[in-house]
């Protein structure tokens, strides 16, 4: 039952005694600012993308978690977890209906209709229009998809890809950045991007501090969703013999003890802190940011400026 401990999604996990500096992931050697401009390219890039881009970033995604120097540990489980929820939703999209209500009818004979012009000597075509190819690669076409009452066009597959490579690219970037940054300098880094906010009045240093109280707040919720299930577990509870009306019923009390544990579990860290007297570290007591860049980092902001680029030529509908 200790498996949601084997799975470090959000968090961070340090080497121990190996040290950040000899780390075996560059990943983890790269400026925090980097990585966080990184990860909104992740996240924004695929706005008003073709499929094909949306492919691309999440196999350069696959790529990056491959290289990255990451214990195989870190991402074995949780990797093909996301992947396959990806593959469930993109299917469910492309197989669903993707647009409804019934087609207006013709105002003019479809005799009249045509879609390239024809020689003098052609009979008139006999039907409105062609139907909408799947794929079409070069000379080759493959018209829709027809599994039994269920049929996939071209856009139910693109709503499915885009569906698939979304929730994908969205979980698994914003993964990668919890795994390979310690709290504090992810808090710091947010703060240095918000810093021109601090003249319009904005609490950046505050803001600050909720996200690391955030950040260290998920193991206690983690910690005590184990534990409800392991006291599920203990006592052999049989789903199937209570019927669907007593599980909903008990799963609806496990979600209940959950949130009043985790609202005790906020109002214990209130408290300590107003104990302290409320006050907080600034960000610049957090982390202190290396004296020059580093070759990675470097090189991590000429491949973003590449990745940007190839959006703008290639990446648009």
């Amino acid at each position: 039952m200790d498996w949601l401990r084997q799975l470090p999604i959000g968090q961070y996990v340090d080497d121990g005694d190996a040290g950040r500096e000899r780390s075996g992931s560059w990943l983890k050697r790269l400026d925090p600012r980097v990585k966080l401009v990184w990860t909104v390219a992740f996240l924004v890039t695929p706005i008003l993308a073709g499929p094909l881009w949306r492919l691309g970033l999440v196999g350069l995604l696959l790529l990056i978690t491959a290289v990255s120097g990451l214990p195989w540990r870190l991402w074995r489980q949780s990797l093909p977890l996301l992947l396959a929820l990806a593959l469930l939703v993109g299917l469910l999209s492309a197989l669903l209906p993707a647009a409804g209500g019934a087609p207006a009818s013709l105002q003019r004979p479809p005799s009249e209709l045509r879609l390239v012009p024809g020689s003098p000597g052609a009979p008139p075509p006999s039907r409105a229009g062609l139907s909408w190819e799947l794929v079409r690669w070069g000379p080759v076409m493959a018209g829709p998809l027809e599994l039994g009452p269920l049929v996939v066009t071209r856009r139910s597959a693109e709503l499915g890809i885009n569906g698939a490579t979304l929730l994908f690219t969205v979980i698994h970037s914003a993964n990668l950045l919890l795994l390979s940054t310690p709290p504090e300098e992810l808090v710091w880094t947010i703060a240095w991007w918000l810093a021109p906010l601090k003249a319009l009045g904005w609490p950046v240093e505050r803001l600050g501090f909720t996200l690391l109280l955030s950040l260290r707040f998920l193991p206690l919720v983690q910690e005590e969703l184990q534990n409800l299930l392991r006291s599920i577990a203990t006592r052999a509870v049989n789903l199937r013999r209570l019927g669907w009306k007593a599980s909903l019923g008990l799963v609806l009390a496990v979600g209940e003890r959950l949130l009043a544990n985790v609202l005790l579990r906020s109002e214990q860290g209130a408290e300590a802190l107003m104990a302290r007297g409320g006050l907080w570290l600034p960000p610049d007591r957090l982390h202190q940011p290396a004296a020059s860049p580093t070759g990675a980092s470097l090189a991590a902001v000429l491949a973003l400026a590449v990745l940007l680029a190839l959006r703008w030529k290639v990446g648009a509908l």
